[in-house]
Parts: structure tokens; sequence; C-alpha cells
């Protein structure tokens, strides 16, 4: 066979079709928090698409909802546990420094 036949001959491995995430019931709404909290990193960042393996579309509608969520304070717009710690760590370093003065 030559060579240039064997470029065309497609690879005989399967793959596992993953299942999306987004099932065809699921409504893509502001209040449904279960659907909305899985595409939301742990920083309170909207995914990306490669990420969240979803259509264009689907993702366009995850991202309106997660907005508008968040404008109708049932989202925060970030997750600040993590600024908080270090928010009072730094304070208190700060006040025993003013107070050695």
């Amino acid at each position: 066979m030559d060579k240039s036949k064997r470029l065309f001959l497609k690879s005989k491995r399967s793959f596992r079709r993953r299942l999306p995430p987004i099932q065809s019931g699921d409504r893509i709404d502001y209040r449904n928090m279960s659907l909305i909290s899985r595409f939301i990193s742990e920083q309170g960042k909207i995914l990306s698409r490669r990420v969240n393996r979803l259509t264009l579309k689907q993702q366009r509608l995850i991202t309106i909802a997660i907005k508008q969520a968040r404008i109708l304070s049932s989202l925060p717009f970030l997750n600040n546990e993590k600024q908080f710690e270090r928010s009072e760590s730094t304070a208190r370093t700060t006040a025993l420094r003013t107070r050695n003065k």
C-alpha cells in the first residue's frame, strides 16, 4: 500500500461518548441554582465552554442566567471566603505593629 493511501485510513480506536452536562429536560434559568452552580468555579468565575462541554447556545444561556442571578443577589459575584481569612490576618498584624510603636 502506498503511503498516500495509508494517510486516509481511519483509526479504529473506540471512544466513549460523554453525557452532556445539560439534559434536554433541564431549563436554563436564573432560578435553577442547582444547575447554575455546576458551571461556576470555586472563586466564583464562569467556567469556559471547553471545561463545561456545552454548545455555544447553551453557554450563552448559562452566562446570562448566572449574570441575572448575580444581579438579583441570589448568587454572589465573588466567593470571598479566602479573602476574608487573608484580610483578618493582615488586619491583626497591622494592629500589632501600631500598638508596638
